[in-house]
């Protein structure tokens, strides 16, 4: 009968089979007890940090692909990092409800996966859908299909799967389609050939330029919400230059032998990093942040100190963990690693949370001044410009070329004074200025 099928395929085949097989009978035969299968959604879970939607940034798998606990379902971005979501049921899954780039809401379906009825059973407490007819038989009080309704399955047999795949992407229906292949098979040439026919022609049209809008989402959307909330700092800021000829010297010295242990990229922002939390344990209060109410100081135990990196997501600012217990060297590897995931949009949660003093430097992408905004809950942030070569005086009157290098402090005036801030700084320039003096200071 399946070759008398293949063969007559697109030839009246609703003639042929519903004289022989009743709608009634047929549709019969193809019910299914609802132990078998069943498509069940699968939510998107809270991933904390109050976060209700999330960017979907790509599927590890596709319709029709078939599925196994934990295994990787699709990465999304929140405005803070990216989380894999995986898998919580074995099966195939059924459907993919966003696209790349959508925003997913955080209870809602990402998938539907068709599982074993009784798997569906044990994750679902909802009572079943089924009855019993006169002779015992279980069915489901699904609608029962029509022979009509049935056609385009039947014709599913006669493509491979890639063609069926094709097929689905560019929504079509294999009925529709005259195969060319042996027996009726629908080829991937014979989809192809529809597709083009029905686009027809190709117009030339000449549009002139619109608006472009665009969601704020993602990493963007983090910003503006923290960004907001930093309205309600009252800042003030403090400036400095300072001489970084010992600094680029020291540097010159040892970024040979740091690439050689590892490959590591040793700039300037590991020292600067360094002297922050060498001069962070002298003033604890610039390592500090305050309750939403402004009533009680927290004062940090950890020196975890923020960068801020421009990567294609947009402004994130990851931070080293207890930069108090880490060696020059150690704080450029850990430099190294955050940029490599910020470049990717890999960053995750625990690296870009927790942290409690900030440096963002300008200077990489060539500014001088700037003025520097909290990042809440912190109290602090230093703003670095560029190494500019420039005309000062030395100890003895004479003019000579120096490295010199702006600093720009923005702090928190509900709890820091400028008094504070400028003694903070300046135990920063000093560490900065005599780079080898922070090995008396190292533990």
């Amino acid at each position: 009968m399946a070759s008398r099928i293949c063969s007559l395929a697109g030839r009246g085949l609703r003639q042929i089979l519903l004289p022989k097989y009743s709608q009634q009978s047929f549709v019969r035969s193809l019910r299914v007890s609802p132990h078998l299968l069943a498509t069940v959604p699968f939510n998107l879970s809270d991933i904390g940090e109050g976060i209700k939607e999330v960017t979907v940034k790509e599927w590890f798998v596709e319709e029709g692909q078939k599925v196994a606990q934990f295994d990787n379902i699709c990465e999304v971005q929140s405005d803070k990092a990216s989380v894999t979501i995986t898998s919580r049921f074995d099966g195939v899954v059924k459907k993919l409800h966003y696209k790349v780039e959508d925003v997913a809401l955080v209870g809602k379906p990402l998938v539907d996966i068709e599982v074993d009825g009784s798997e569906e059973e044990k994750s679902s407490s909802s009572s079943s859908s089924s009855s019993s007819d006169s002779d015992g038989e279980i069915k489901t009080t699904a609608p029962e299909l029509s022979a009509e309704e049935l056609m385009p399955t039947l014709f599913k047999s006669l493509a491979t799967p890639a063609v069926r795949r094709i097929a689905m992407e560019h929504k079509i229906q294999l009925v529709d389609i005259n195969g060319t292949g042996r027996g009726g098979r629908v080829l991937k040439e014979d989809i192809l050939a529809f597709i083009d026919a029905k686009k027809g022609p190709p117009k030339v049209v000449c549009k002139a330029e619109e608006d472009r809008v665009e969601p704020i989402k993602g990493v963007m959307k983090g910003m503006a919400r923290t960004m907001t909330a930093a309205l309600e700092i009252p800042h003030f800021v403090y400036s400095d230059e300072i001489n970084v000829d010992n600094l680029v010297s020291v540097r010159q010295q040892l970024k040979e032998a740091s690439f050689s242990r590892g490959g590591v990229k040793l700039t300037y922002m590991p020292f600067l990093i360094k002297a922050a939390s060498l001069a962070l344990k002298h003033f604890p209060v610039v390592n500090s942040s305050v309750d939403s109410k402004c009533e009680n100081i927290i004062y940090k135990a950890d020196h975890n100190i923020g960068v801020a990196m421009d990567t294609p997501l947009g402004l994130v600012v990851p931070n080293i963990k207890k930069v108090q217990s880490l060696s020059v060297f150690d704080v450029a590897a850990e430099l190294n690693r955050l940029m490599v995931l910020g470049m990717k949009g890999s960053l995750k949660q625990e690296d870009i949370t927790g942290g409690t003093f900030s440096l963002s430097n300008i200077g990489i992408i060539g500014g001088t001044y700037t003025k520097p905004v909290i990042l809440p809950p912190e109290v602090a942030i230093g703003g670095i410009g560029k190494i500019q070569k420039l005309p000062r005086f030395d100890s003895t009157g004479n003019v000579v070329a120096a490295n010199i290098m702006v600093v720009s402090w923005a702090a928190d005036h509900r709890v820091l004074d400028g008094v504070t801030m400028a003694k903070f700084s300046n135990m920063w320039k000093h560490y900065v200025e005599n780079p080898h003096s922070m090995l008396l200071d190292l533990k």
